[in-house]
């Protein structure tokens, strides 16, 4: 549990990574030590097509959780890989259902459905479109960006997106699968939450009550003419939209705050903080009236 800058309660959640249940390299245990002593609040178990139940370690409130892939290895071809985080029962499905069927399936197990790392899969706007119900997508995968990879970034995605009128919460995560120090305890979420049970926790998510992040703090409200983000200090607050040459990076050293006011225009805006050693922290989206 931690307080933020405006004295709210906010809590430290992962909600993508991998066990020895499938592809990752430690255990369920050994996986929520590592967290547990990172000070994760909460966790989900995402391994491949394997349901793992809610419950609670010691502390650490665990989520129920799965990921399902399909599309293979080419992304040409349309890969997806779509995670169900809060099931109430494992969904009914195979490995010949596809994308829209998977986001069904986990609705009506009553989970959220999160779009994982849309840039490693090379998804297009056009593709994410013809899918309906997608709760969550992720904006930044940690392992997307290490060894074999080197696309964990999918802010474009996102902002063509929304330049199309579709936002979806944003979320950090890390996809744990080696534990060597690459992609564990890397990028995560502060949700903003009664308490630190599952049934509080999907709800701050569904409502984008939390912010995505790799260290540092930031918070996009609106305020008199335009936009504020108020942050941890940083190096550089860059606002982003549909506009494309606008005066949007404020840099400086130990920022913590900065002002933009938005073109008649622009119809969305979100944030991006980076601190001195180069970790970051994005805002949800907001849609410009």
């Amino acid at each position: 549990m931690y307080t933020d800058l405006f004295g709210k309660i906010r809590y430290k959640v992962n909600l993508h990574m991998h066990t020895t249940l499938s592809d990752g390299n430690k255990t369920p245990a050994e996986a929520l030590q590592i967290y547990r002593e990172k000070g994760y609040d909460a966790l989900a178990l995402t391994d491949h097509w394997f349901f793992g139940e809610a419950g609670e370690d010691d502390g650490i409130a665990v989520l129920s959780g799965a990921e399902y892939d399909v599309g293979g290895n080419d992304g040409a071809g349309g890969v997806y890989h779509i995670l169900g985080i809060g099931m109430r029962h494992a969904p009914s499905l195979s490995k010949e259902t596809d994308a829209q069927g998977i986001i069904d399936a986990i609705h009506r197990a009553g989970g959220i459905a999160i779009l994982a790392h849309p840039a490693w899969s090379l998804n297009t706007p056009e593709q994410l479109l013809r899918l309906e119900g997608i709760d969550a997508t992720e904006i930044y995968n940690s392992v997307s960006g290490v060894h074999m990879s080197r696309r964990a970034d999918s802010s474009l995605i996102v902002d063509m997106l929304a330049g199309k009128g579709v936002t979806y919460p944003l979320l950090a995560t890390d996809d744990a699968h080696y534990y060597d120090g690459t992609d564990e305890c890397v990028s995560w979420i502060m949700a903003e939450a009664e308490d630190n049970t599952k049934e509080a926790l999907l709800r701050a998510i569904r409502k984008r009550k939390f912010y995505a992040t790799q260290g540092p703090e930031i918070h996009l409200y609106r305020e008199g003419d335009g936009y504020t983000v108020k942050c941890s200090p940083a190096r550089e607050i860059v606002f982003f939209s549909n506009a494309t040459w606008v005066p949007r990076a404020f840099e400086g050293e130990g920022i913590t705050e900065a002002h933009y006011v938005p073109r008649p225009f622009e119809r969305f805006l979100r944030a991006e903080v980076t601190d001195a050693e180069g970790k970051r922290a994005w805002s949800n989206i907001i849609v410009l009236e």
